[in-house]
């Protein structure tokens, strides 16, 4: 299943007891609406988001009992697989869920595909205005407003220091049994508007507010109050010792996979380099 959502009013992806969860809301609509007999598991997903983060393209997937014949309405086709049409239950389950969660497409996942150990990269984007006077209103909920003008030329040379395999813990929260070896492949900034900055982020995996500390410590190189070295001295250092830019401002915008024929050769080998928690 492919998801969007506006992270603005969740307590993050995950479930939690009490708390409004992306991963709530999605369960609650499949449980109401199937794609088959039942929904025995918790759906997976490829990157769990924290509380105010977005997304436009964030990928899942959820096992499911096959259905035998038709539905009890009768009004659903069941394929080979044992299951309804996707298409009318995407219509189903957006009729469903609130209007800041949107399903855009679902389909049977080929064979030994797994949404969080398949996928092969994830790519964000952090939204930045810096203009004298804050934010456009309309865009309050998506972008960071920075009191300062940023120079882009310095955050790009600043970021191809921390390109490659390298240790992140120093811009990770850290979970225990956790790795913080990551292979960051984009870090880019651009100007979008006179006012308006973005970076690209893109890495095989990421750690704990790995994004948002990448651009904290960026943004404080790009307004003149760090040195364009400093964010590689941190890094370097392994030691946490950056800001954590705000959570609104970041939104996953894509996962990779590799080939059908590749799919369950690449979750084998991504759960053996990562833990639970990882």
């Amino acid at each position: 299943m492919d998801v969007s959502y506006d992270g603005t009013d969740f307590s993050g992806w995950a479930r939690q007891p009490g708390r409004r969860t992306v991963q709530g809301v999605l369960e609650d609509a499949l449980a109401k609406q199937p794609p088959g007999a039942a929904v025995p598991k918790s759906v997976v997903v490829a990157g769990r988001t924290d509380a105010g983060v977005h997304a436009t393209a964030q990928v899942l997937h959820v096992d499911v009992s096959r259905l035998a014949g038709k539905t009890r309405t009768g009004r659903l086709e069941v394929d080979e697989h044992g299951i309804p049409d996707l298409v009318r239950m995407r219509h189903r389950w957006n009729r469903i869920l609130p209007s800041d969660v949107r399903v855009l497409d679902a389909r049977v996942a080929p064979p030994g595909f797994d949404a969080r150990f398949s996928a092969v990269r994830r790519h964000y984007r952090y939204q930045v205005s810096d203009a004298p006077w804050g934010v456009d209103p309309l865009r309050r909920n998506d972008t960071l407003a920075w009191g300062r003008p940023l120079s882009v030329d310095a955050m790009n040379k600043a970021s191809s220091e921390l390109l490659g395999l390298r240790d992140f813990a120093a811009f990770c929260k850290q979970r225990e049994g956790g790795t913080t070896i990551r292979e960051l492949q984009r870090l880019s900034w651009r100007r979008t508007g006179e006012y308006a900055v973005e970076v690209a982020v893109s890495a095989d995996a990421f750690c704990h507010s790995m994004v948002r500390s990448l651009v904290g410590a960026l943004l404080l190189v790009g307004d003149g109050r760090r040195e364009t070295d400093w964010p590689a001295r941190v890094l370097d250092s392994g030691i946490r010792d950056s800001a954590v830019a705000p959570a609104h401002g970041l939104t996953l915008v894509g996962v990779d996979y590799p080939p059908d024929a590749e799919l369950a050769t690449r979750a084998e080998q991504t759960r053996n380099i990562r833990t639970p928690h990882s």
